[in-house]
């Protein structure tokens, strides 16, 4: 199938129209690129996708440092890639981990008794813009199976605040087993671990250093001077700054750009790898490029959406089609298009991150709350926020709350293993759409490491060594100043409001009052100091919504029914409709919703009476997106695939509880979309 590509997008890539190369065109580097350091795997002691460990590795506890206060940078990567990889799968033997997928299942999902070790070359680079401030870590990872005759890239953008390696089991996996070149990037969020006390960050190979010492080369360091960070760490000590938080620069408003810029660089590594040198021996020629080379853009949560977005702002043609799962994707609230489930219409679908995750931020505390410890739903009913003569009335009306904003009852069982998930994401973007320093305390909130009793404590110095391997991207625990009493882990605070130990909720109603622009309790509109914070977080939630143009791209879309993080009718079902309002009939997004699958596919072994691995299907949806764009063939229409979940976790899972995505599904299973009005049946 021949891909399209204007004249100035090749010229573009190529770098070479109208220049004196011509025909000869030279492979050029992109000027955003740092030093691009190679690192090659001989797929036996070590290699592209286990970091050596293989299948059991992956499975067993976690490797040891041969000196905790010391690991080297080879060591770093080890365990980054196996917690990392730990992260976004199900390694459990009965929830498919060896049998449905993990190292030793190839391309064809054929079972192998090896370790799946796949052997190539690394490469890491930043990308930056001459400050050192940005310094997003971009990679490619080329197999020794890459085939130039069958070129194809697939991007491994990080899911969650995760760094380089985060997609390594998800996009990368598949990437690495079809022969794919994979182009990763860390997005600007990443693994960058400040700590005050000592002036330390973290390096792009995971090593630490001080910051005088690492200059340009730091993942990150806040914008502070020395006084002031002495200042800070002498008021506040223990407290931690990481990336995504304090950047100060809304690193997601660029995560579609960033994403493109990794396919750039793979482009650039791969023809310098396997283009010709140049007759007067100037540098490469460029063999590779759109034309002839498949590029699946992929990955899974904030990666999924990196993906997307990449594919509405890709004017070179360099995307040639998406295959993501679970997209944090915020396409915003629209009468352009409606969702309906079972005919019955969805009340303002595609609210934003930042708006939902305040909202269950208020109320999933109170879900997971038991007996003598229901501060927080108590709290809420004082203020009016909250129905219920007990506990369980309580509950039951917070979870009616929910389903009313945009969660589906399929959610209900899942909410309370959700609060702390939400508390992390409602604190991280606070900061990081409004661009605010660490230094600002916003809303009361720090993030530190915490003792028993929910008091900040230091990291000793192995956790900050091992800190690139070990960290998710968001640190330490999130931390409220303002507790009665002194500063306390969120779920231990006391409000000053009510004097009860309450999760801290004055400071989720600050937030969400912030993503509102009104008081979270009075709907009074806010003034003051709040009043501009509010407009900075809603100015950065701008920033960052989807246009839905993906210009008729092909694009498959999985996600999970029962998501609990990112609602469907948010994210997946919203984008959907605004897609069609935006591409009208040139629109070739297929969505494929699946029953009992959640957005963390841990909680099949936890919960298998109530979750299914959602990975399957995101493989299958790559395999798909890849015989669409290599042979021809039809993409499956969009629909519900309807799983069956396990008795419990000693059961094995079978491909009878995950089936196939139909080619012709039962029309009880399709999903239409009408104009602008998309149907999903109950």
């Amino acid at each position: 199938m021949q891909k399209i590509l204007t004249l100035a997008g090749l010229c573009s890539l190529l770098a070479a129209c109208g220049s004196n190369h011509a025909p000869e065109q030279l492979n050029q580097m992109p000027s955003y690129l740092g030093n691009i350091t190679r690192t090659d795997y001989d797929g036996k002691s070590n290699d592209l996708l286990t970091a050596g460990l293989g299948k059991t590795g992956l499975a067993a506890g976690t490797p040891a440092y041969a000196d905790p206060e010391q690991p080297t940078a080879a060591e770093l990567r080890r365990n980054a890639i196996y917690a990392n990889y730990r992260a976004v799968l199900d390694i459990s033997a009965n929830s498919g981990y060896g049998s449905l997928y993990g190292p030793n299942v190839d391309a064809q999902g054929k079972v192998g008794n090896g370790e799946g070790l796949i052997a190539g070359s690394e490469y890491l680079a930043y990308a930056d813009d001459g400050t050192g401030r940005k310094n997003v870590t971009l990679m490619v990872q080329i197999p020794n199976s890459f085939d130039p005759a069958r070129a194809c890239i697939v991007t491994g953008t990080s899911s969650g605040s995760r760094g380089i390696y985060g997609a390594i089991g998800s996009s990368g996996e598949w990437g690495l087993k079809n022969g794919c070149a994979v182009a990763y990037a860390d997005k600007g969020s990443g693994t960058g671990l400040y700590v005050f006390e000592d002036d330390s960050v973290n390096l792009q190979n995971g090593l630490r250093a001080g910051r005088d010492a690492a200059g340009k080369q730091a993942i990150f360091a806040p914008d502070l001077d020395d006084a002031d960070r002495a200042a800070f760490a002498s008021a506040y000590p223990n407290r931690v700054a990481f990336k995504h938080a304090h950047s100060q620069q809304n690193p997601e408003k660029e995560w579609g750009k960033l994403t493109l810029q990794a396919v750039e660089m793979a482009y650039y590594v791969l023809n310098e790898r396997y283009g010709a040198l140049a007759r007067d021996g100037s540098g490469h020629t460029v063999r590779l490029h759109p034309r002839n080379t498949i590029t699946i853009a992929s990955s899974i949560s904030n990666g999924g959406g990196s993906a997307l977005l990449a594919a509405e702002q890709d004017s070179r043609g360099l995307i040639s089609g998406v295959a993501v799962s679970e997209p944090q994707i915020q396409p915003g609230s629209s009468t352009a298009y409606s969702v309906r489930q079972g005919g019955v219409p969805v009340a303002s679908p595609g609210r934003t991150l930042f708006d939902y995750a305040t909202y269950a931020a208020l109320y999933q505390p109170c879900i997971a709350a038991v007996t003598g410890a229901s501060g927080r739903c108590t709290a809420l009913v004082a203020k009016g926020l909250l129905t219920g003569a007990d506990l369980a009335a309580q509950q039951s009306d917070a979870k009616r709350r929910l389903q009313a904003y945009g969660w589906l009852v399929d959610s209900d069982s899942l909410q309370a293993a959700h609060a702390g998930t939400n508390i992390l994401v409602a604190v991280t973007y606070a900061y990081a759409y409004g661009k605010f320093s660490v230094t600002d305390q916003l809303c009361g909130f720090n993030f530190a490491q915490t003792d028993g009793a929910g008091n900040p404590i230091a990291l000793s110095s192995a956790q900050k060594a091992a800190s690139f391997a070990a960290q998710n991207g968001i640190l330490g625990n999130v931390l409220y100043e303002k507790s009665v009493g002194g500063a306390k882990v969120y779920t231990a605070g006391v409000s000053p409001s009510s004097n009860l130990a309450d999760q801290s909720l004055d400071g989720f109603l600050c937030l969400r009052s912030l993503a509102t622009g009104v008081d979270a309790v009075n709907g009074a509109r806010l003034e003051g100091t709040l009043a501009g914070q509010s407009v900075r977080i809603r100015a950065g939630m701008a920033d960052v919504q989807a246009s839905g143009k993906l210009g008729g791209k092909p694009a498959l879309i999985v996600h999970g029914r029962s998501d609990t993080l990112i609602p469907v009718n948010h994210a997946s079902r919203a984008y959907l409709g605004l897609n069609a309002a935006a591409d009208g009939s040139n629109s070739k997004l297929r969505y494929i919703e699946v029953t009992n699958a959640n957005h963390f596919d841990s909680f099949s072994n936890t919960l298998p009476s109530l979750i299914v691995p959602l990975h399957v299907y995101f493989n299958r949806a790559l395999d798909a997106m890849y015989a669409h764009l290599r042979s021809g063939q039809s993409l499956p229409p969009s629909q519900v695939v309807r799983t069956v979940t396990r008795l419990d976790a000693n059961t094995l899972i079978t491909t009878a509880n995950v089936p196939p995505i139909a080619t012709a599904p039962a029309s009880g299973n399709l999903i239409q979309v009408t104009g602008t009005a998309v149907n999903i049946p109950n």
